[in-house]
C-alpha cells in the first residue's frame, strides 16, 4: 500500500513490510536522512541506534515532535503512511519548479471535465497530502486511492456539514466502528475502517431513496384515491 509513495521518494525498496523491525527501522532513519531532516545530524542517534532497547521511545519521541497526530503513533502502519506522506510533501516542496509544469495526463480516467477537480492531478503528493490533512480533521479513515478518499469527504461535506443538512440538526449518538462488523476482512486495519465508513455512508444514502420512494408511492396513492371527476369531458381523474 506504500508503492507509490517509496517510488516518488526513491527509496531502494518499492515494497516494505513494516511489521519487520528492520526494514521498518531503516525507513524511519532514511526518511530522517534524506527528506525530512527534522532532527540535527548529532540528534539522530537515538534513531540511527537500530539495536538499541530505548528505539522504540526515540521514534515515539520523533513522531511526536513532527506533530504526527496522536492517534496515528502506536499504529504503525498508520504512522508509515503519515510519515511517508509527510516525507513526499517536503520533497514536493523542495523541488517546485520540477513539478510546476506537470500536465492532467495524470488524471484518472473517468473524471468529468466539468468536475471542478477535472484539472486537478489527484496523485500528486501536494494533493494527497493536503487531502490527508482534510480527512484528519473530518476523522475520514485513510484510503489508498485518493479519489475515494476525495468522495468520502464530498458525502460527508454534503451530509452534516452543508447549510440544508444543518437546518434541522439533532444531537447524534457516538459510534464505535469496533462494534461494527464490516463481513470481511483486508488484512489491513486503515482498509477495513474506511470500508465500514464507507458501507455506512452508502447505508445511510439507500435510507434517504426509500424516505423518498415512500413519500412518492403517498403521493400516488392520495391522487388514485381522490380523483376528480370533469364531466365535460365524461372522464375520471386529474
Amino acid at each position: 500500500m506504500f508503492k507509490r509513495k517509496l517510488e516518488a521518494l526513491a527509496y531502494h525498496q518499492t515494497e516494505v513490510d513494516v511489521s519487520d523491525e528492520t526494514q521498518w527501522r531503516n525507513l524511519v532513519v532514511f526518511l530522517e536522512d534524506q527528506k525530512i531532516r527534522f532532527y540535527k545530524i548529532e540528534e539522530r542517534e537515538g534513531l540511527r541506534n537500530f539495536q538499541s532497547k530505548d528505539w522504540p521511545k526515540a521514534l515515539t519521541k520523533y513522531l511526536k515532535d513532527l506533530e504526527c497526530p496522536a492517534d496515528l503513533v502506536d499504529d504503525r502502519h498508520a504512522a508509515c503512511d503519515w510519515l511517508l506522506a509527510h516525507a513526499v510533501r517536503l520533497e514536493y516542496g523542495e523541488h517546485l519548479e520540477k513539478y510546476k509544469d506537470t500536465t492532467t495526463d495524470s488524471i484518472p480516467q473517468g473524471l468529468s471535465k466539468d468536475d471542478p477537480f477535472g484539472h486537478m492531478d489527484v496523485n500528486s503528493p501536494d494533493f494527497k497530502a493536503g487531502l490527508a490533512s482534510v480527512c484528519q480533521m473530518l476523522n475520514i479513515p485513510r484510503h489508498p486511492d485518493p479519489t475515494t478518499m476525495l468522495q468520502a469527504v464530498s458525502i460527508l461535506i454534503k451530509e452534516r456539514l452543508s447549510d440544508e443538512s444543518q437546518v434541522e440538526v439533532e444531537e447524534g449518538v457516538d459510534f464505535d466502528l469496533k462494534n461494527y462488523d464490516l463481513g470481511f476482512e483486508t488484512k489491513d486495519y486503515i482498509l477495513d475502517e474506511a470500508a465500514k465508513v464507507l458501507r455506512l455512508l452508502h447505508i445511510s444514502e439507500l435510507r434517504d431513496l426509500q424516505t423518498k420512494i415512500n413519500e412518492a408511492i403517498v403521493a400516488v396513492q392520495t391522487i388514485t384515491a381522490n380523483p376528480k371527476t370533469d364531466q365535460r369531458l365524461g372522464k375520471v381523474g386529474r
